[in-house]
């Protein structure tokens, strides 16, 4: 999503000169790679979605997976992306010699760029968990991430391990579709009630016929987005407040008090990514499904073996454990100038300058980097956010203003100072264990007002760098 929003931008600029590597064999990322049943996004339709390319045929307000995937595949097509884009084609190493980046593929090619962007996005390494047994089971093993869509459902003994938000769309799915099914959960976590109604014709047409109603709902929705949930996350506050009751009421809707019990978590809403979902209570409830709380002792050939000595015999095993999300560009070798790796570089833990630039890395570009507002924006919306940001630098490299340009180290420690000491301020810190936080114990996320992010990158702040004048500074010295 984010490589296809750069390369449509730097068009847009009126560079060409660009070429796209991607591993798969078609664009979307994590929208082409995940196709479980009940997959769909948790940020409204009308904000997931680029603001120069909106759908007026969304035909929900959170949008099926497949929808966002044809969408993405439409906007590719519809731009001209394609002819810039390498299908195939995985970048095993990257380092910096002589002012260029030398990139090697998986297949051996070498290739020369002046400026490198990693678009890698966040969550594609599905992480598998370590289960005794694994490997020895009989049945159908799959990660959620990996879904084998040969496997039939209807009415087959069937296991879900996990209770993020795939864990939950699984469930709220797979309730009436199986014979018998178990959710393994070892924490509990809180559900936000939200309602998926669906877009009616008349208004898919109307948004047709009258463009301009689409920017009205794109700042709308925009607007519902970034003042409730991308603030409740970041400020102690009313919406913070309204947050934490909806999600207390939508839970009191569990009839059994024994159930509800299990399924209280012992931490407050928003401190795990809130789920999103107004199915999950009501498929729980359901009497073919089970939630297990008991510990996973080992998985055996016929089921999962349970701490209480309790064999749940399946017939398909559903892994919807996550992603390695602190891998961003990795296992890709990064090497800047001199030999230091981007290992050497994080081995205190990952860091970046405003969630775009590596310091003693230049000409090197992120995009949904550490720190980025994964947890209170939109990610279409950090993309765009980002890559203008970007494109502001290519356009002086072109025009040779600039020839080569990295942050300071000091720049990078006076930013990331900042952004710790306000961390505490998030409900991320208020006492659980998620895949946000870092090596450090802090969440790699943005710790303040979404549309800060998008201010914060208006301009690139010279003074943070360390330039390397091109041939057309000569005359004038480099400025913003």
């Amino acid at each position: 999503m984010s490589g296809i929003c750069l390369g449509i931008k730097l068009r847009q600029a009126g560079l060409e000169s660009f070429t796209i590597y991607e591993k798969g064999d078609e664009v979307g990322g994590t929208w082409r790679d995940n196709t479980y049943p009940g997959l769909e996004c948790d940020v409204p339709s009308r904000f997931y979605s680029y603001s120069f390319a909106p759908n007026p045929d969304w035909t929900r307000y959170y949008s099926p997976g497949a929808e966002i995937e044809d969408y993405l595949v439409r906007v590719t097509d519809r731009y001209g992306m394609r002819d810039h884009i390498r299908f195939g084609t995985e970048i095993a190493e990257a380092c910096h010699e002589d002012g260029l980046w030398r990139l090697r593929t998986e297949d051996g090619e070498l290739i020369e760029a002046d400026l490198f962007i990693c678009a890698t996005g966040i969550l594609h390494h599905p992480r598998y968990p370590e289960i005794e047994g694994l490997e020895s089971f009989l049945g159908a093993c799959f990660h959620s991430a990996r879904w084998d869509h040969d496997v039939p459902l209807e009415g087959r003994r069937i296991g879900v391990i996990g209770t993020g938000s795939t864990g939950v769309q699984l469930i709220s799915e797979l309730a009436g579709v199986a014979g018998r099914l178990d959710h393994f959960q070892r924490t509990p976590q809180w559900v936000f009630p939200a309602l998926n109604p669906p877009y009616r014709g008349v208004t898919r047409r109307l948004l047709r016929a009258f463009p301009e109603l689409n920017a009205i709902g794109y700042r709308f929705w925009r607007a519902f987005f970034e003042y409730g949930i991308g603030r409740a996350v970041v400020e102690d506050g009313p919406q913070r407040r309204l947050v934490d009751r909806l999600c207390r009421w939508n839970l009191s809707r569990v009839k059994d008090p024994e159930l509800r019990r299990r399924l209280t978590p012992p931490d407050e809403p928003m401190c795990k990514r809130l789920i999103v979902s107004g199915r999950f209570y009501d498929a729980i409830q359901q009497p073919n499904v089970d939630l297990v709380t008991e510990d996973i002792q080992r998985v055996e050939p016929g089921g999962v073996r349970t701490a209480d000595g309790r064999l749940h015999e399946l017939d398909v095993l559903v892994l919807a454990t996550g992603f390695e999300a602190h891998a961003y560009m990795r296992p890709m070798v990064l090497v800047g100038p001199g030999g230091l790796t981007l290992e050497e570089a994080w081995a205190d833990g990952v860091r970046a300058y405003r969630t775009v630039a590596l310091a003693g890395f230049p000409n090197l570009f992120l995009m949904l980097g550490p720190h980025s507002p994964v947890g209170n924006q939109s990610l279409i919306r950090v993309a765009e956010d980002q890559a203008d940001y970007i494109v502001r630098w290519a356009r002086m490299l072109r025009d040779g203003v600039v020839a080569q340009a990295a942050p300071t180290r000091a720049a990078t420690d006076a930013y990331n100072t900042e952004l710790l000491a306000a961390m505490p301020n998030t409900a991320w810190l208020t006492g659980c264990v998620s895949w946000y936080l870092g090596k450090d114990g802090f969440p790699e996320l943005w710790p303040w007002r979404p549309e800060r992010h998008e201010e914060m990158l208006a301009e690139p702040c010279l003074e943070d760098f360390d330039v390397v004048a091109g041939s057309a500074a000569v005359a004038a010295p480099v400025g913003r």
